[in-house]
């Protein structure tokens, strides 16, 4: 081979590779472009929901042209008309859950006794019947939530407190009973009946006081222990009094005997009265600083006082002494 003939076919090997590699970069980019529009018109295509798929326990509703609405439980893929139908909703047929209150967070309630608790609770159902819940019912999630709150609210604000917290078993089986067999009005539906569900359970997840009313209540509790101390004391107190004076009734009539009296009626009303005097003198008597209590009794009139023998005596001899020392004087006055 000649060298002129090398110099030309170098050129020729070179321009065939450009070509090569453009034609393959062609060939990218149009591979690109069909993939991008098929994705683009699959992706448009799912968000207007011609092409849908009912998963398992799944159901879907489809509105049509002319007004009317139906269900579509078949698992798998299905195909609709994309301006005669509108895909209304999906629904969920598995066990779903409705907390009170639509929080699951704790929420206020009013006992019985005017009393503020807070309280959770839930509710779990299953739809059965699909054409009730979803096509006789115009957002049935929302009036679901609110009858369901007026019948679990209505029977947990007619127990008492006590009830509320310590019969909590008891509460939840009421409220479960109410939920399914209870009339939502006289003679009216149950929720079951209504809504086209099955209630398949009731948990009451949390009953307690308030931070304040706790605290309150514990203030309460401690004024009712003293309150009772105090009743007791005074109990104690009243039989120690009742006892204290059938004592000094005994003494009366043991007093009365030694008088050598038989009748109630030969006592000195004076010594009764007194003597009853001084029993409740006593039976009142504190003693804390060993003072002493007396009741001094008058019966309106002076009473009479004898002195004994001795101090009678003594006070007679001065007073006739003195008349004798008088007379010598009043008779020598009488002398010329």
């Amino acid at each position: 081979m000649t060298k002129g003939t090398a110099l030309k076919e170098v050129p020729s090997e070179v321009f065939l590779q450009r070509a090569r590699v453009m034609n393959f970069i062609r060939i990218m980019v149009l591979v690109c472009f069909i993939i991008a529009f098929f994705y683009s018109f699959v992706a448009v295509v799912y968000s207007t929901k011609v092409i849908y798929k009912v998963k398992l326990n799944y159901a879907v509703i489809l509105e049509q042209l002319g007004g009317k609405r139906r269900s579509v439980t078949e698992v798998g893929w299905h195909f609709r008309l994309p301006f005669f139908t509108s895909l209304e909703k999906v629904v969920p047929l598995m066990n779903q859950n409705l907390y009170l209150g639509g929080s699951a967070d704790p929420i206020k309630i009013i006992s019985k006794e005017n009393v503020a608790l807070w309280t959770s609770a839930s509710m779990t159902f299953r739809i059965k019947d699909l054409n009730i819940w979803g096509i006789e019912n115009l957002s049935p999630e929302l009036l679901l939530q609110g009858d369901y709150d007026g019948i679990a609210k209505d029977t947990l604000q007619a127990q008492e407190v006590n009830k509320l917290i310590s019969e909590r078993e008891k509460i939840k089986e009421i409220i479960f009973e109410a939920l399914k067999n209870r009339p939502i009005n006289k003679d009216g539906p149950t929720i079951e009946r209504k809504y086209g569900i099955e209630v398949v359970s009731f948990v009451l997840n949390e009953t307690r006081f308030g931070d304040k009313l706790v605290e309150a209540t514990e203030e309460k509790k401690r004024r009712q222990l003293i309150a009772e101390a105090e009743n007791y004391a005074a109990d104690q107190e009243a039989e120690r009094i009742r006892k204290l004076y059938q004592a000094y009734l005994d003494g009366i009539q043991s007093l009365h005997r030694a008088l050598g009296r038989t009748d109630t009626k030969g006592v000195n009303p004076a010594l009764f009265d007194f003597l009853s005097q001084q029993k409740w003198a006593s039976a009142y008597e504190k003693n804390e600083s060993g003072q002493k209590t007396f009741v001094l009794h008058g019966l309106g009139s002076a009473p009479a006082i004898t002195l004994p023998e001795d101090l009678m005596k003594e006070k007679i001899m001065p007073e006739e002494a003195g008349a004798k020392k008088e007379d010598p004087a009043a008779a020598g006055s009488d002398k010329p």
